[in-house]
């Protein structure tokens, strides 16, 4: 049968020897964001991606950072692809696709996405840094590449130019927020689900 959420949104909690999160998030929000995380540059980055989408947004997450951010930013992702998959329920009356050019002073950023039940992560984006203060770049795969798998999306990024990494990954998530938004909206033409197979 099919699964409807007319709230679309939901919470999302993960345990494990590495970190410990509580996520909630809705659809149909606006723009609010609260983060009590280890990671202050992907707090900055969530909240881009939650005002930009008009989403509401909530994390509380503990991890192993005295190793290093990756198991935390990774579930984080998890936990955000979980929720946004079980907020949207059979996806009935979405637009499915969007794409997406943001810029950032010097950088353009843009990101093509199909809410397909088909997860992939296309990613094209090559940082003059490795680091922005205490983030590691190589992060931001590991995060998109995880939220499009668990919800099961297919996920293009390029970041087309820019100089400075702060401002190329910024437009990256002010673009995910804003084709994430236009993907999931209502389109009141669409009966069931823009799909010919009749499921997504």
């Amino acid at each position: 049968m099919a699964e409807t959420n007319p709230l679309r949104s939901s919470s999302v909690a993960r345990k494990t020897n590495e970190t410990d999160i509580e996520l909630a998030f809705a659809v149909d929000g606006t723009g609010q964001s609260e983060f009590e995380t280890d990671v202050p540059f992907l707090n900055h980055m969530l909240d881009l991606f939650t005002k930009h989408g008009q989403f509401d947004l909530k994390v509380n997450a503990k991890g192993d950072i005295e190793i290093d951010d990756h198991h935390t930013v990774e579930d984080i992702g998890i936990c955000l692809g979980q929720a946004l998959r079980q907020a949207l329920g059979d996806k009935k009356g979405i637009k499915r696709y969007a794409n997406v050019f943001v810029p950032m002073d010097e950088a353009l950023a843009q990101v093509v996405i199909d809410v397909s039940n088909r997860p992939h992560l296309e990613y094209r984006a090559q940082y003059p840094s490795a680091q922005v203060g205490s983030f590691t770049t190589e992060l931001v795969h590991e995060f998109l590449w995880k939220f499009a798998l668990e919800a099961r999306i297919t996920l293009h990024v390029i970041v087309h130019y820019g100089q400075n990494t702060h401002h190329m990954i910024e437009a990256v998530f002010k673009a995910l927020g804003r084709a994430l938004d236009e993907a999931t909206n209502i389109d009141p033409r669409v009966t069931g689900v823009p799909s010919t197979k009749g499921v997504l």
